[in-house]
């Protein structure tokens, strides 16, 4: 029977720690959450396209089959898209979206269903187009799901590496995502903040990208013991860190201070500096106050529930 279209999903994700360090070599912990992108393609006479970004994706999957000589056949088609991730709040909605475009145009261009490893090629190279400098452990992570442990050395050498545990039950039980709404600013921008700090401090950015590399060790250290007050103290010394590195704003400053009495929390993405900055990974002890406190100021916030699937071909529709 012939297949109609050609549907993927692939999850959001937060880090846990390594946000920025990772773009200079340092290690970072990532978790895939249960907020999925989908998309599905359907053939088609003639393209149809819904915007401007698709045409250069596009072409990025069909130079990434040239680069690799295979065998391809570009035809038309519609294409359909749904998500639950909450764009550009630093939870990892362009990786998502990175991944399942690929995941889908390669299958449609050649018939063949490709593997994770493949796919992550070429979402990883797509990528670059929404983050300049990005490291790939986003569409890493999305496609993956679960932990993942990830580290760049160079273009040519890195290491994804799915953790043997996942997160304790104990953990996600008080684990919240906290909305202090869109950034400003790009996570390329963020970036780019960055790395003008590196030009005119770069010894003391060095010490502060070598203690966050510490830190998000610790936190592996912390998950794998189930020691919750170890993971508590640290995702407080990694807030510290990323402040130093300028990318959390006054605001977020102020909300984590005014929380502190009942947990730890810390900027999870690129974050943000003159206004909003994304998401916020909160431990909780009392989701009561919490609610409450928030409440009283009009944020919003979500449980956090990892994802271990990752990218996922749904069940094509006839």
């Amino acid at each position: 029977m012939t297949i109609k279209s050609i549907s993927y999903s692939a999850p959001g994700r937060i880090f846990i720690s390594g946000e920025h360090a990772v773009v200079y070599g340092k290690p970072a912990l990532v978790c895939a959450i249960d907020k999925r992108l989908t998309i599905t393609f359907t053939p088609a006479e003639k393209t149809e396209y819904k915007d401007i970004i698709m045409p250069i994706l596009e072409k990025s999957v069909m130079d990434f089959l040239q680069k690799k000589q295979i065998k391809k056949k570009k035809i038309g088609y519609t294409y359909s898209i749904e998500s639950a991730i909450p764009i550009g709040r630093g939870l990892g909605s362009s990786a998502a979206y990175c991944a399942v475009i690929s995941a889908g145009l390669l299958e449609l261009f050649t018939g063949d269903e490709w593997s994770k490893d493949e796919i992550n090629m070429c979402a990883y190279q797509m990528e670059k187009y929404f983050h300049k400098n990005s490291s790939g452990v986003d569409t890493s992570t999305s496609i993956m799901g679960g932990l993942i442990y990830y580290r760049k050395e160079f273009e040519f050498l890195k290491t994804i590496s799915s953790l043997p545990a996942k997160l304790p039950k104990k953990f996600i039980d008080s684990l919240v995502l906290i909305d202090t709404g869109k950034p400003k600013e790009t996570t390329g921008e963020m970036v780019q903040k960055v790395g003008k700090l590196f030009n005119t401090k770069g010894e003391k950015m060095e010490y502060i990208m070598n203690d966050i590399e510490k830190t998000t060790k610790r936190l592996i250290v912390s998950i794998m013991k189930e020691d919750s007050l170890f993971f508590k103290e640290n995702i407080k010394h990694n807030e510290e860190l990323l402040e130093q590195i300028n990318v959390v704003s006054p605001s977020t400053k102020k909300l984590l201070t005014l929380l502190n009495e009942i947990g730890e929390g810390k900027v999870t993405g690129g974050g943000g500096y003159k206004d909003s900055s994304g998401y916020i990974l909160f431990y909780c002890e009392d989701l009561e106050v919490m609610r409450k406190v928030l409440k009283q100021l009009g944020i919003s916030f979500i449980p956090f529930v990892p994802n271990y699937t990752g990218l996922v071909r749904e069940e094509a529709r006839k």
